[in-house]
C-alpha cells in the first residue's frame, strides 16, 4: 500500500445537464476559463474538440512559462474524460509528468454531478508531488466553482 493515496477527488453539483458540461470540458480553448489554479495561459492548438488518443498542448505559468502536452486517455461522451499530462521536453518526463486528470459526470436532481480527479498513479516520481496535494484540492474545488458559474442554467 503506498504512502499516500494516488488519487484526490472533488466533487460539486452543476446546475446543467453533462452535455453542457462535457461540452466545456473538451474544448482545450475553454480550459483557461476553468482552470482553479490560476497556471494555464493558453491552449497551444487553439479551439478544437477533442476525441481519445488526441493530443493538445497548454501553455502553462508557475513562477516561470512552460508547456504541457496532454494525451486523451479515456473518453465517453457526456460521462467522462480523462488527459494525461507530460512535459514537452523529453528529458523532464522522467523527473516530472505523467499525472491524470479526469472529469466524470453523472446526471443527479438538479443538474450534474462532476467529480474531478488528479490521479497520480503513473507519475513519473511520485514523491515529488505528493506535497502538492493539499493545494491540488483548493485549486480543484475553484475549478469545479469555475465549471458552475460558466455553465450554470
Amino acid at each position: 500500500m503506498p504512502l499516500v493515496p494516488d488519487t484526490t477527488s472533488v466533487e460539486r453539483v452543476v446546475a446543467a445537464p453533462a452535455s453542457v458540461v462535457f461540452d466545456l470540458l473538451v474544448d482545450p480553448s475553454r480550459h483557461r476559463d476553468i482552470d482553479g489554479s490560476g497556471t494555464l495561459r493558453d491552449a497551444v492548438e487553439g479551439s478544437r474538440r477533442l476525441a481519445r488518443g488526441d493530443t493538445f498542448g497548454m501553455n502553462m505559468r508557475a513562477g516561470v512559462p512552460y508547456t504541457m502536452v496532454n494525451e486523451v486517455v479515456e473518453l465517453e461522451p457526456d460521462r467522462r474524460i480523462a488527459w494525461q499530462a507530460r512535459p514537452v521536453q523529453t528529458w523532464a518526463q522522467h523527473v516530472i509528468g505523467g499525472r491524470i486528470w479526469r472529469y466524470e459526470l453523472e446526471p443527479v436532481a438538479g443538474g450534474t454531478l462532476v467529480r474531478e480527479t488528479w490521479d497520480i498513479s503513473q507519475e513519473a516520481i511520485k514523491p515529488l508531488v505528493w506535497p502538492l496535494r493539499g493545494l491540488t484540492k483548493v485549486s480543484m474545488r475553484r475549478t469545479l466553482e469555475r465549471i458552475a458559474a460558466l455553465v450554470a442554467t
